[in-house]
Formats: structure tokens, C-alpha cells, sequence
């Protein structure tokens, strides 16, 4: 049987009902699964020790000898079965409380075992309760001799008998079945390059390693290759992308540009955002089509780069579009681009799932003939109604939050197929981001993308001063709330929310609001509250109230992680701090600290708090970089969850780890980028082995290869 994408019944030894249980339970459906299904540690059997020198704290240990008396032991409850075993040095005793019968039948008086399981030490003699045994003569034959192989299972497998030792069999016996004709997946340069094993020798020594120098390097081999096979699909994507993909000129920076650039532009860009402008003008000039990611903190600046990027589109003759994810966002965005075009003759529209149908009608038709320039909306843009006249930039703001198939639907919305302005052409992409991810991250998810930060705040604000306090210093803290308002500032206290506890969570928000109530008192005091269960407009009119300065304190659940831009807060408060992750934590705090003032951040928390806990804490009092915060947080979560669901198909990882395998996935990327500037289409025949394989894996892998 050498096709690996065979079931795992093709193995001997798996019947139709275990090969159900591994595919229900750990998604085990081809023998290539299996191959592919790596141990995540070892049990070390290279010492074998003598009974005499047992010693009552020794854990796990493996023993050779024969077994000279089997008997039935009456006791309380049933009865236990004991074997003598004995070796050269000294004699134990061997345990079973289950399956004594069958045990009994199966057990060879003086032929040599070889045993290994845990130690029991009771009146200066040892014994050892159902240990693994195997006859010298079958341990010689078999694979795993050195370090034993312990593969992830489920309380469900543990429970039908697929025991560790079954899992290792069927391993071992499609190893004896397809060894021979396990192919290469590498060329002999990039093998000779690292001084990699062969594919065959790391499977086999990954899953039966002979010593831990032979483990390490079947470990590097595979880590390599399974990075290798990413960044070639990311950085093949991209370089399709430039060569492949036309995108629209546009050529001219004009009047529409230079007039907002000269006389409306807010305040003086950072060298950081001079930097990324120039970045999108060169891939906009260009004749391709840019998909580029924009990374940038909160606060830093983004909305006035994606604005300018705008104009350069309009100034060419193209409309532009910016999704966000959530209705208040693109609110935000709506109302800061229509403020600051408020003198220039151009037109802005919002489109949201509230906008009503009669607005909808006047918006779908200044689209479809062009007199509208700039639409802001949220997932509203997807519809098949929205229909534009020459799309020629689409930004998507936040986009972990949208899906991929719903981002490509932005590529298909011009209504004119070809002719003056291209229409063909797809869109040039902006993505941007205030969620900065880690460079390994960013490497693994956005290896297709060019990727732009700005990564230095605009001058004059000043550093968010983070507290952390605990419940009972909360007198301190209305205090000081007190205080900032007495000076005329405004303040946000954020409560959580979990979706399988949104009953208790409102519960939370509503006790809170009603004890802030009693604590300011109407009407010297005004309260605003938000929450997921108000109408949206309601939600609006109380935003507006706060944002207006027509309330003191804003009572909210996370639903203004992302929003309103209120530069006279200047207190964020967090309660249950322990209930939220690094970056909500780090993008609420970035609701403050948008004015002129001192702004602060307040961590309110139980006094018992996990060490998980204490460490988003710690960070977030320690740091305001969202880059160390992003780094922290991938430690403490894994990538997967960093991004959201959306994106965590391509780090599907079999054996490598984004945190700790960094330096390998940089040298996979740049022999990536090597292979494909000397070769592009991987025609040579020393590559052939890896086009092979790349075809294979892109076959079964589903690849946005066009969508950032």
C-alpha cells in the first residue's frame, strides 16, 4: 500500500469502528493523517535499571526479567492478581485489580519480559501495578527501542481501549507497510543547504526516535518543511499578485490631493505616516495591484493615511470604499472623513444595516453613476444591490473580523466591466489593522501581503498612565473619579461581556450602573450606558450624549472597543480585568488618551487572580507598545485565538509553533523567496520534487490566491 491518501483501514490492524472513533475524535481519516499525527512528547526508555537499585522516589522505570509465580489475592473488595518478577539483583512484585483473568491466561511463566510502568513502595518492598509488558523477543523486533512516542488522546478514545500503545501499533505497522516508499518532498540544495535528514528519516525518527540528537533533527527537518510549503504559498500568491494581476493606474497625484494636503489636512503627519503614504503611492503608480496591510497602534494615525489613499483614487478618476466591522466604527470613520472633506466638493455616504430604504435607493444610484466618491459602510457594502461605477479602492478596516469570502465579494462590485477606467481590474486592497500582530504572526497570516507600519503616535500625546487596583481600594477610585470630573473630564467604565454568560454579564453591568448611580447622584451627575441588548438607536443616542459632554461617565460593555473618539475622556475604568484578553484590554485602553490631557487607565480585579492573569496585568501596567502587548498575548494564547476564527486555517500547524520556532520560519521564508526569484514557476528539475509536493498540498488546501 503505498498511497498514503488511503484510509487508515488500509492499515493492518484498524477496524472500520476504531478508524470512526480517530476520525471523530482527533480528525484522523487518511494514512497521511496518521503519518502526520506527531507525538507531543516522549516517554525516555534508554536506562534500564536493576531491581536492586530501585529507590522509593523513583517515578517511571523499565526492568528486564522473568516472571516466576501467578497467584489470585483475596482482599475487601474482590481480589487483586500477583506475578513475582524476578532479576538477577532481586525479586517485586507485578499488580492487576482489572482484567485478572484474561492477564492470568496470557502471562508466560520463565520466559524474559521486558516491563516498564510506575513504582509502588510499601514495607521496604517495590511493586509495580498494571505495567506494560512485552516479551524480550517481540521488544527486539519492534520499532520503538530508545523513546516512546506519547500521542494527544480524548477521554472518549481512553475509554473505548484505543490506548497509547494501539496508536503507537497502527503508527508502527503503516511504517512496515509504506516505508519504503515514502517520498522526498525537498531538493537536494535546499537538503544539502541545512544539512537536513531525508524526509523517510525524520517521519521514523519523529514518531520512533533512536536518541534525542536523532529526534532533534527529524523535529528541525519537518518544522522547516511544514513552514517552508506556507511561506511558498504566501510568497507565490504575492509575487501572482505583482506580476499577474493588473491593477489600476493611478497616475496622477492632483488637485483634489494636494488641495486637502495644503489646506485641510487636520495637523502635521508623523515621519511614520509621510512613510506609509509613500509606500501606497509607489504600489498605486505602479500598473499592479497593491494588497498591502496596515499596521498601526491605537490612536496612531491610520484614518488620515486611508483618507489620503482615498483621494489619490478620486483624483484618478475612481470611487473608494471603506468596510469596518461593527456600525459604530464605520460611524466613526463616516463622521471624521466627512468632517475633514466638509470644504472640498466631494461626496460621502454611510451605508449601514440601519440606513434606511429610501436613503439606500438615492446612495445605490449615485454609486452606479459615479457622482458618489467615498462609501462607508459596514458589511451593508457586501450586498449584491451595492453596485459601483468604478470601484477603485477598497479598504477593510480591522479585517480578522470578516471573513475571506466576504472580502472577496469587494473585488466584484464594479458595474463597468472594461473600457476608460480598467474596470476589469480588481480594486487595489488596504487592510488595515490596530490589533499589531507579532512578526512571526504577520509572516504566517500576511505572508501575501506587503505589509506598512506606523509604529510612532502623533505628537503631543501623552502616555496613558495604567493603574491596577484591587476590589477593595475601590473608595480611592470613586475619588479620583470624582476629582477628573470636578476638572471637566469624562470617564468610561467598562464591564464584560462573554457570550455564554450574557445573562450574568448583564447582571454585572446593571449592578454596576446602579451602584455608580448611587455613588453620582442625578442631577449634578449624568450617566450614559450601553450595552448589546439596546436598539441601535439607542446605543446612538447615548453615545452621542457622552460624546457630545452631555454625560459624565459612560457605563458600557466591550461594545466600544472599537468607536467613538471622545478626546475629552480621559479615564478608561475595567472592571473584572481578569475577564478580558491582552489586546480588548489594550484596545479599550486606547479609547483615552486622545486629548491634550494626562488620561489614565484603571485595571479593577478580584484579589485572587490566576498567574495567566496576573501576567496581562503586569503587561498591560508595564507597556503601552501594542507590538510587546501582541507578543505577550500570542505567548499566553497560541496564534490560533490571536486572530479569530477566520484566520486560523492556515495555522493549522502539524509540528511547528509560530512562538518558539521564529528562527525556523525566518530561514523557511527566505529560502522561499530564493527558490521563487530563481526559479518562478518551479520548472527546473532540481525543484521538481517540491512542485510536486506543493501541488499535492495546494490540491487538498483551499487558497484565496487572489484576496488578501
Amino acid at each position: 500500500m503505498q498511497n498514503l491518501n488511503n484510509p487508515i483501514t488500509y492499515i493492518n490492524g484498524v477496524s472500520v469502528q476504531r478508524a470512526t472513533l480517530l476520525y471523530t475524535e482527533l480528525g484522523i481519516k487518511s494514512c497521511n493523517d496518521l503519518l502526520n499525527f506527531f507525538p507531543f512528547r516522549y516517554i525516555d526508555k534508554t536506562q534500564f535499571f536493576q531491581i536492586k537499585d530501585l529507590q522509593p522516589n523513583t517515578a517511571e522505570v523499565q526492568i528486564v526479567g522473568k516472571i516466576t509465580n501467578v497467584k489470585s489475592v483475596s482482599q475487601q473488595k474482590g481480589s487483586r492478581l500477583v506475578a513475582t518478577f524476578q532479576d538477577a539483583s532481586g525479586v517485586m512484585e507485578l499488580v492487576w485489580f482489572k482484567g485478572q483473568k484474561w492477564i492470568a491466561n496470557a502471562l508466560k511463566i520463565n520466559e524474559p519480559y521486558v516491563i516498564y510502568g510506575k513504582l509502588n513502595h510499601f514495607n521496604g518492598s517495590f511493586s509495580m501495578p498494571h505495567p506494560e509488558m512485552q516479551l524480550v523477543t517481540e521488544y527486539k523486533k519492534t520499532l520503538q527501542s530508545a523513546m516512546q512516542p506519547v500521542y494527544s488522546s480524548t477521554e472518549k478514545l481512553v475509554n473505548s481501549g484505543m490506548s497509547n500503545k494501539i496508536i503507537r501499533t497502527y503508527i508502527e505497522n503503516l511504517f512496515k507497510q509504506i516505508y519504503s516508499g515514502i517520498q522526498e518532498t525537498l531538493s537536494q540544495e535546499i537538503i544539502n543547504e541545512f544539512q537536513l535528514i531525508s524526509k523517510k528519516e525524520a517521519l521514523l525518527n519523529v514518531h520512533f526516535p533512536k536518541n534525542h540528537e536523532l529526534l532533534a533533527k527529524a523535529q528541525f527537518r519537518l518544522k522547516f518543511e511544514e513552514l517552508f510549503f506556507i511561506q511558498l504559498q504566501l510568497v507565490r500568491k504575492n509575487r501572482i499578485n505583482k506580476t499577474q494581476i493588473k491593477g489600476m493606474l493611478f497616475k496622477n497625484v492632483g488637485t483634489v490631493f494636494n488641495d486637502f494636503y495644503k489646506h485641510h489636512l487636520p495637523f502635521q503627519l508623523t515621519n511614520a505616516q509621510k512613510r506609509v503614504v509613500k509606500e501606497i503611492r509607489k504600489d498605486v503608480a505602479s500598473g499592479i495591484h497593491m494588497n498591502r496591510l496596515l499596521q498601526g497602534d491605537v490612536g496612531s494615525g491610520k484614518t488620515i493615511v486611508a483618507l489620503l489613499t482615498m483621494l489619490l483614487a478620486i483624483d484618478n478618476g475612481y470611487q473608494a470604499a471603506l468596510m469596518a466591522p461593527t456600525e459604530i466604527l464605520a460611524t466613526q470613520h463616516f463622521n471624521a472623513i466627512a468632517t475633514m472633506l466638509k470644504d472640498m466638493p466631494i461626496s460621502v455616504e454611510l451605508l449601514t444595516g440601519s440606513t434606511k430604504t429610501k436613503k439606500r435607493r438615492v446612495i445605490h444610484e449615485a454609486l452606479e453613476n459615479g457622482s458618489l466618491h467615498i462609501l462607508i459602510g459596514t458589511h451593508a457594502l457586501l450586498e449584491d444591490k451595492v453596485q459601483f461605477y468604478n470601484l477603485g479602492l477598497a479598504i477593510v478596516d480591522e479585517q480578522h473580523r470578516f471573513g475571506v469570502a466576504q472580502r472577496s465579494k469587494l473585488w466584484m462590485k464594479n458595474t463597468i466591466p472594461s473600457g476608460e477606467f480598467g474596470g476589469a481590474c480588481p480594486p487595489h486592497i488596504l487592510v488595515m489593522t490596530a490589533t499589531p500582530i507579532p512578526r512571526t504572526l504577520a509572516m504566517s497570516l500576511y505572508g501575501d501581503l506587503d505589509i506598512s507600519v506606523i509604529d510612532e503616535l502623533p505628537p503631543g500625546r501623552k502616555e496613558i498612565k495604567t493603574v491596577h487596583r484591587f476590589d477593595n481600594q475601590r473608595l480611592s477610585v470613586l475619588k479620583f473619579m470624582r476629582d477628573e470630573i470636578a476638572k471637566g473630564r469624562q470617564i468610561y467604565v467598562v464591564y464584560p461581556l462573554i457570550e455564554e454568560s450574557e445573562v450574568l454579564d448583564y447582571k454585572d453591568l446593571m449592578d454596576g450602573f446602579e451602584s455608580i448611580s448611587r455613588e453620582f447622584p442625578m442631577p449634578k451627575y449624568q450617566i450614559s450606558i450601553v450595552h448589546g441588548k439596546m436598539t441601535a438607536e439607542k446605543k446612538e443616542f447615548e453615545m452621542q450624549r457622552f460624546v457630545k459632554g452631555e454625560t459624565h461617565i459612560m457605563v458600557a460593555t466591550t461594545v466600544i472597543e472599537v468607536g467613538v473618539n471622545v478626546p475629552n475622556a480621559s479615564v478608561m475604568i475595567v472592571e473584572s480585568t481578569e475577564r478580558f484578553g491582552l489586546s480588548q484590554l489594550h484596545q479599550l485602553r486606547g479609547r483615552v488618551g486622545r486629548g491634550a490631557e494626562q488620561s489614565y487607565c484603571i485595571l479593577m480585579t478580584g484579589v485572587k487572580l490566576s498567574e495567566e492573569a496576573k501576567t496581562r496585568v503586569k503587561t498591560m501596567v508595564e507597556t503601552t507598545d501594542g507590538f510587546k502587548i501582541a507578543e505577550v498575548d500570542l505567548k499566553l494564547r497560541g496564534p490560533g485565538n490571536l486572530m479569530g476564527t477566520q484566520q486560523s486555517g492556515v495555522l493549522n500547524l502539524k509540528i511547528a509553533d509560530l512562538i518558539k520556532d521564529g528562527e525556523i520560519l525566518h530561514l523557511a521564508r527566505k529560502t522561499a523567496i530564493k527558490l521563487l526569484e530563481q526559479d518562478p514557476n518551479m520548472q527546473q528539475e532540481s525543484n521538481g520534487l517540491i512542485k510536486k509536493a506543493f501541488n499535492e498540498m495546494t490540491k487538498t488546501a483551499k487558497v484565496w490566491s487572489r484576496i488578501s
